[in-house]
């Protein structure tokens, strides 16, 4: 009996795993450095701070991931508002174009004979193309760059969500076996305690004579009774342990790590796929700078042809008068009269005399006439 309660303690204190000394930390008690070896000391410390990094990994990464999420929004957000400035510009360059466009009447038959109102039309057309070269930046953001970085942020969350539950899922399986580890140990070590008192209960009741056969042979029976309750807690505890290393192994060499590098990887598409749209975000306004380029040649060529000479040359054709320049007016001598005297000639005569000539007076009246027709026509002509 001595040598089978003997390797039960010897053996739980063999197996007690630095592991299974986590809740004296968790619990707030300190463990005695002379209950504890080098080696479990090293071990104890480094599983502590595992766990405790590997908690404060998930919560530092979840907060990383989510700020990377919150980023992709926000730029999604700058291009969807750069996407309506070209649209709103694009809108207004419209309606510029088509306020200035010549209206359908005899003003624009007019108008379209001189080179320089031909060439504010063209440029007027041009810049119409222009307009819709910034439509087509705000459709191509909307279709390459919005709705794909939509569709992959709604992705992005999901991928995310998973990782994260499969990490936390795994931390709550090792944290219940660990648990029940610790149940088990609790047990055998319960079971143990009992063995032991009933062993020595045993042997106090076989050393003395005033008790019975039957009560001594009544206390061996439980004493091998609790030996044999502790050697089955003893294997239980055994068998758990190995499953919970190997578990505890598993976990930390295989299951989160893997879930950490798919968190990883994750990540990195992210940051591919901002500087991808970034890229298109550029190569949109690349793609439009030949057709823009058309538009800008259209107008400098239109202003080339331009021509002042044939300009000026349509106005003095359309408002040339027709008339020949007047005669030079002649000297009207009034100092006639005073030439001749009272005596000359009587009164009547002077009288006849002094009367003008009808004849003459008309054909003097209609050249005066004529002359100031034909300044009135040709100041007509030049405005």
């Amino acid at each position: 009996m001595a040598t089978m309660r003997g390797d039960l303690f010897e053996f739980l204190e063999r197996r007690r795993s630095v592991s299974s000394l986590r809740w004296l930390v968790e619990e707030g008690i300190r463990p005695c450095p002379a209950l504890l070896t080098l080696p479990q000391q090293e071990h104890l410390q480094t599983l502590l701070q595992k766990k405790m990094a590997s908690d404060d990994q998930f919560e530092n990464l979840e907060k990383h991931t989510q700020w990377g999420i919150d980023f992709v929004e926000r730029y999604t957000k700058f291009v969807k508002e750069r996407s309506e400035i070209e649209l709103n510009y694009a809108k207004q360059i419209r309606n510029l174009s088509k306020k200035y466009q010549p209206k359908k009447n005899a003003k624009e038959e007019e108008e379209s004979k001189y080179t320089w109102c031909r060439a504010f039309f063209t440029s007027l057309n041009e810049l119409n193309d222009y307009a819709g070269q910034h439509e087509l930046i705000a459709e191509n953001m909307t279709s390459q760059i919005i709705a794909e970085l939509t569709r992959y942020i709604q992705d992005l969350k999901s991928e995310r969500k998973t990782h994260f539950q499969d990490g936390r899922k795994a931390q709550q399986h090792i944290e219940n076996s660990w648990k029940q580890l610790e149940q088990c140990k609790r047990n055998f070590e319960r079971a143990c305690k009992e063995a032991d008192r009933a062993q020595q209960y045993f042997e106090k009741m076989d050393a003395d004579y005033n008790v019975t056969k039957a009560d001594v042979e009544k206390a061996r029976q439980q004493a091998q009774l609790r030996h044999q309750m502790a050697s089955d807690c003893k294997s239980e505890y055994s068998n758990y342990l190995q499953k919970f290393n190997q578990e505890q192994t598993e976990h930390y060499h295989t299951l989160i790590p893997n879930i950490f590098q798919k968190i990883q990887d994750m990540e990195e598409r992210r940051i591919e796929r901002v500087g991808e749209s970034m890229k298109t975000f550029a190569e949109v306004d690349r793609q439009i700078l030949p057709i823009v380029g058309k538009c800008l040649d259209g107008m400098t060529k239109a202003a080339e042809g331009i021509e002042p000479k044939t300009d000026s040359a349509q106005v003095v054709e359309s408002y040339k008068s027709g008339f020949e320049p007047p005669g030079d007016v002649e000297f009207e001598d009034y100092g006639q009269a005073m030439k001749r005297t009272v005596s000359e000639t009587s009164l009547t005569n002077s009288r006849s005399e002094s009367k003008p000539d009808k004849s003459s007076k008309g054909k003097k009246l209609f050249f005066f006439k004529k002359n100031k027709l034909s300044l009135k026509l040709v100041s007509m002509c030049l405005k």
